[in-house]
């Protein structure tokens, strides 16, 4: 039988951005528009689609080896799992987001302690109570199916705990945000018995690896250009690298070729400034992944 790892993706608002994060790792996904089975071109690898709100559950009890969720996620379901990597990649729509609690504009809440005998309305049910407990504060909290900010305003809660990233659909709906309950990132994460497994913890490893470097080559650019040794130090000046530009010496003695990692909204400044300083044959390369 063949060796396999059982990968759980999030279904959803996520999965676009997923896909995409993986075909730059070097993992082609594809799936129907009704499949939750979709098909990758690795062989040793099953995937299943899954609201990310489950996929912890589903790690921890071995279903799945490992998967692909958020950090609230994790603490909501309280799940003893393997955390093996924080993929934050903010252009292709993953970034550090908060749980924050949230009153009409004009309540008169204005700390947790208000909150005494007070509704208030969530998805992260489980985390929101722990919080309250730690505050010493005690209310009452009911799940929400969705359209949570709608129901503030309307009697029907008294406030919500709820997602954001910058606050901006709050203050929209005139909403002010009273605290922050935690902060989330996406995670890969392993079931711990499949970690213990030399196979499936080096298929995760690997995976996760390539995963981070795709994330890190986003918004980054290659750069290679060809100058004369007497401007080298120069062109040097000029390179915001990573580390230091790789310097190789070309057929003439008098030539060597520069080759280095930058920003990409940078390049657009410094190409110019290279171009006068003396770099010729200056060529701009996307980047898949950059591995540390």
């Amino acid at each position: 039988m063949k060796r396999k790892i059982k990968l759980g993706l999030p279904k959803g608002s996520l999965q676009e951005s997923t896909f995409k994060m993986l075909a730059k790792a070097g993992y082609n996904v594809t799936v129907g528009s009704r499949s939750y089975f979709p098909s990758i071109d690795d062989e040793e690898i099953d995937v299943v689609l899954l609201r990310a709100q489950e996929i912890s559950k589903y790690v921890e009890n071995g279903v799945l080896d490992c998967g692909i969720t958020g950090k609230d996620w994790v603490l909501e379901n309280d799940s003893s799992v393997k955390a093996i990597a924080d993929l934050v990649y903010a252009k292709q729509g993953r970034r550090k987001v908060r749980w924050v609690l949230a009153v009409p504009e004009d309540s008169r809440i204005k700390s947790v302690a208000d909150l005494k005998g007070k509704r208030i309305a969530t998805e992260l049910v489980n985390v929101t109570k722990r919080y309250l407990k730690a505050k010493g504060v005690k209310a009452e909290v009911e799940f929400s199916w969705g359209a949570t900010e709608a129901k503030i305003g309307t009697d029907l809660v008294d406030a919500i705990v709820e997602l954001t990233e910058t606050g901006s659909s709050l203050r929209a709906n005139k909403l002010r945000i009273v605290d922050t309950i935690c902060e989330s990132v996406t995670k890969f994460i392993a079931n711990r018995a499949s970690y213990k497994n030399g196979f499936k913890r080096e298929k995760m490893e690997n995976l996760a690896m390539l995963l981070k470097g795709a994330i890190v080559s986003e918004g980054m650019v290659g750069l290679k250009m060809n100058t004369r040794k007497k401007n080298l130090e120069g062109v040097i000046k000029i390179l915001p690298a990573l580390k230091k530009p790789t310097i190789s010496q070309l057929s003439d003695d008098n030539w060597c070729d520069v080759d280095t990692v930058i920003e990409e909204k940078v390049a657009r400044t410094i190409i110019p400034r290279l171009k006068r300083a003396g770099a010729q044959g200056i060529v701009e390369y996307p980047l898949n992944k950059v591995i540390d």
